[in-house]
């Protein structure tokens, strides 16, 4: 703000005898008001976030998809205030040459979009999320293809959410296993302590027309918030996924039990 005024008094000019006076008066220029603050512009109703992490064994579903060796993920997203969102998640994998060492096809791509917002019944707020997921696993190899389309609603109050999917294809490349479905009960739950969460997690993978590929999954772990987008997470994961049907080319069963650690960045 600028503000100028100007006054010339009177000056008196005297000794013992008064020879002059002269007396000068000019009016101070009204005072300049300052501009209105100019208003922050308002938030944008578009987020894009990006997620990269190190994990020590990618498991899906209990089942290791790295055959317990460290995968490397990441990931990218945008969501619209309206609770519209789209992305894409890519990790590296190795079950599908594990199975078959004639295979090539070391990535998987998910693709994904829904819609996820809140609702208030008998004063209570709880949060949906409703979509599609497409796994996508490029690569080099003969029929059948594991690529799986899924669609999934969950319902959750609190710490606590309930996930129903259901395979709209055949799942993972198991013959005749359309309409396939996975329930998903997990539950994260802030310590304060530390800056940590609980999460624990309980999975049923229902394989149609095939009983023996069923089975159950669950973890128990906590998470730490590093602060900067940073965070570690340590688990027990484990499956009554049986031998007969999980068993990959290496001897080894996909679902026995393990302890995971995981290092993550979000953007």
């Amino acid at each position: 703000m600028n503000r100028w005024s100007l006054a010339v008094g009177s000056l008196i000019l005297g000794g013992a005898t008064l020879n002059a006076s002269a007396q000068s008066n000019v009016e101070a220029p009204a005072a300049t008001e300052a501009p209105a603050s100019t208003a922050a512009p308002p938030a944008s109703p578009h987020t894009f976030t990006a997620n990269v992490a190190l994990v020590s064994d990618y498991r899906y579903r209990g089942l290791t998809q790295t055959n317990r060796r460290p995968a490397i993920q990441g990931g990218f997203d945008y969501s619209h205030e309206s609770g519209f969102y789209v992305g894409n998640w890519n990790s590296t994998i190795s079950w599908i040459s594990d199975a078959d060492k004639s295979v090539s096809a070391p990535v998987e791509m998910d693709f994904y979009g829904g819609f996820k917002n809140t609702f208030k019944a008998s004063g209570l707020e709880f949060n949906y999320d409703v979509g599609v997921l497409e796994y996508f696993y490029p690569g080099g190899y003969t029929q059948p293809r594991p690529y799986t389309t899924e669609l999934y609603a969950g319902i959750g109050y609190g710490p606590v959410f309930l996930k129903y999917s259901q395979a709209l294809t055949n799942l993972f490349g198991i013959a005749n296993s359309q309409y396939s479905s996975y329930i998903d009960l997990a539950v994260n739950y802030p310590l304060n302590v530390w800056g940590l969460t609980l999460n624990a997690h309980l999975g049923y993978q229902s394989v149609q027309h095939n009983s023996v590929a069923s089975y159950l999954d669950w973890k128990l772990g906590l998470t730490k918030d590093l602060g900067r987008g940073f965070a570690v997470a340590v688990a027990y994961i484990g499956t009554n996924a049986k031998e007969l049907f999980y068993t990959n080319s290496y001897n080894h069963n996909v679902g026995n039990n393990t302890a995971w650690i995981s290092l993550s960045k979000t953007f």
